[in-house]
């Protein structure tokens, strides 16, 4: 049965793009999808050591806000590029390229009405996570990146979900600033979030959403059946085996 914690709907989207799309991109917003400069929420820049000038990393444009949602039904797009310069390492430009396209979905950030809830039955199922729960230094917002979605033996795919809770109460921030002092305050909004890509792609080791041995065990369980075959027992079975794979895993086993 469905929690109210896994009501999950979408808070806004990531999508990459080559350099050179980037500013047709911002046009393309502006005229097709009707974005005012209003709707543009942030643009973030940087001056990569050694450039002469400051590039734009990223946009965020709010594309449509249905009605009667005290804000919460706004549909919002940030767009990304590759902003370092070409002789240097970008994890961007590396997912582009391992995609093979010059536009690509990155993450989609789903809003649960209780992160801490929904964050400790996913971990408590092996799901991996590359960041504690954090507050958005920005935003009345609390925040969690998952790991990618890759297949064993696979290069990194590029996607991986966010999950948001806005609105938090006081006492469920003090609760978390107590429990996760060291990286409370660190900024782990967007700049975080690309540091923390980028220091993935170069070590070689980027985080899977679950891990490979997880993600075979599941493979092995489902293999003898057809998707229309599975059943509830089925399902609870796996769900039995991902809590026994996260306690054995959370004890060293």
């Amino acid at each position: 049965m469905k929690k109210p914690f896994q009501n999950l709907v979408v808070d806004h989207m990531t999508f990459l793009v080559e350099p050179r799309f980037y500013k047709v991109a911002y046009a393309l917003f502006r005229i097709i999808f009707g974005v005012d400069s209003r709707d543009i929420l942030y643009e973030k820049r940087r001056r990569w050591p050694g450039a002469a000038k400051e590039e734009s990393m990223t946009f965020a444009a709010r594309i449509g806000e249905a009605e009667k949602t005290r804000g919460l039904g706004q549909s919002i797009i940030a767009v990304v590029q590759p902003s370092e310069p070409k002789g240097q390492k970008s994890h961007v430009r590396d997912m582009l390229k391992n995609r093979g396209g010059s536009a690509h979905w990155q993450h989609i950030a789903l809003r649960t009405p209780d992160l801490l809830a929904f964050h400790r039955h996913a971990a408590e199922r092996g799901v991996n996570f590359i960041t504690p729960i954090l507050k958005d230094a920005e935003e009345d917002l609390i925040q969690v990146f998952s790991g990618e979605w890759i297949l064993p033996g696979r290069p990194p795919s590029g996607i991986f979900f966010e999950f948001v809770q806005r609105n938090p109460d006081r006492g469920l921030l003090k609760k978390l600033a107590d429990a996760n002092r060291q990286s409370w305050f660190r900024d782990k909004t967007f700049l975080g979030l690309y540091q923390e890509k980028e220091i993935e792609y170069r070590s070689g080791k980027v985080v899977p959403f679950i891990a490979p041995k997880l993600f075979s065990r599941i493979e092995k369980t489902l293999a003898p059946k057809a998707l229309w075959e599975i059943t509830e027992k089925d399902i609870a079975r796996i769900e039995k085996l991902m809590k026994s794979f996260a306690r054995g895993r959370k004890h060293g086993a």
